[in-house]
């Protein structure tokens, strides 16, 4: 169908020619089981988030837990809402003229796309920042960091993902039905106007930077939390810094791999225009990487604690046949040994005072 023929079908343009052939009976399961599998762990940890947030709640690590919450709440949301309009394009056997007239679905689809996508990415680097913050400034990070402030910084982040997803609706751009018309986003095939390459380069370039602050702030308190560790030779803060560096490994990772092929196929199709050799097959498998980001963050923030640790160690200790050291510090709150180590690690005259003590002094 021609597009211009009908202001309210100005999605369907990609419909007139699609040579992106997906098997439906693989596609549907996808779908599902990507669906099925987000909502299970987001749910899982959000039950542990509320838990936790009910015993930490008039402490320092609550802000964490409200970042924590915001994202898990986040990939929730996105699983139910686009995967439901997912299963429900597949069920309709992906005839969006029938259901789609007025190009209504299709900019919703997109719209929660955009927002599902870089609301996450954001929440991470804002992550980032904060246990960037609570390491190597515990100070300011005790006073300045409470609930109220991170309530806010979660409703800006939200706010601003919101903006960059109305942006083409009010700027009267339709999203378009992708090749594969399995899903809706910005313009990829025949990109030749300005603005369009424009929203394609803004939703990478965000992703991107998201992704430079948190590797950038992990990166200082994975270094922090070393050399703490190396200066201070007390037993308590051990347990804290592998959970710590564990963690911080895992979620650079997670997200670089699971979030790279996507960003990078969208900057390569803004910046080459019409010329973009990129195959329908290309995007949706960059597109699969990505929802599974979504799926894995639960497990990376909120599973993979010290207890999951700690079994971990226990197991490829006694695998290798190495003598299982003392853990009993696996007890103590995470944040509450930053401070406590960072603050120990600012002050000379404590770190001295701390060394000469018994060793089983260092252990209370």
């Amino acid at each position: 169908m021609n597009s211009s023929k009908s202001p309210g079908l100005a999605g369907f343009g990609v419909l007139k020619n699609t040579t992106c052939q997906t098997e439906k009976k693989i596609s549907v399961f996808f779908s599902i089981i990507f669906m099925t599998v987000g909502i299970l762990s987001n749910s899982l940890a959000i039950v542990i988030l509320m838990k936790a947030y009910q015993r930490f709640r008039q402490k320092s690590k609550a802000s964490f837990l409200l970042l924590a919450s915001g994202l898990v709440v986040t990939d929730l949301f996105g699983h139910l809402i686009n995967g439901a309009i997912a299963v429900f394009v597949y069920a309709s056997d992906k005839d969006w003229i029938r259901f789609n007239q007025s190009n209504i679905l299709c900019s919703v689809f997109g719209i929660c796309m955009v927002f599902f996508g870089l609301c996450p990415l954001f929440l991470g680097s804002v992550m980032a920042v904060e246990r960037c913050i609570g390491v190597t400034k515990p100070i300011f990070h005790s006073t300045k960091m409470t609930s109220r402030h991170v309530k806010m910084m979660l409703t800006m982040v939200c706010l601003f993902a919101v903006l960059i997803a109305l942006l083409p609706v009010l700027r009267f751009r339709a999203y378009q039905i992708q090749a594969s018309r399995t899903w809706c986003f910005y313009k990829t095939e025949h990109v030749e106007d300005w603005e369009d390459r424009f929203y394609l380069l803004l939703f990478s370039c965000l992703g991107f930077l998201a992704l430079a602050i948190s590797f950038l702030c992990n990166a200082v308190t994975g270094i922090t939390l070393l050399r703490v560790k190396f200066k201070s030779q007390q037993r308590q803060g051990r347990s804290h810094h592998f959970e710590m560096i564990i963690q911080l490994l895992a979620i650079m990772c997670v997200s670089c791999i699971c979030w790279s092929p996507f960003l990078v196929t969208m900057a390569r199709i803004g910046i080459n225009e019409g010329r973009s050799k990129e195959t329908c097959e290309t995007i949706l498998f960059a597109l699969r990487m990505a929802t599974w980001n979504q799926i894995l963050d639960p497990w990376v923030y909120i599973l993979l604690r010290k207890a999951v640790l700690k079994n971990l160690y226990k197991i490829t200790s006694g695998c290798c046949g190495v003598h299982v050291i003392n853990l009993h510090m696996w007890e103590l709150s995470s944040i509450k040994n930053s401070l406590k180590v960072a603050a120990i690690s600012e002050s000379p005259v404590s770190s001295k005072q701390i060394n000469q003590q018994p060793l089983s002094s260092m252990g209370q």
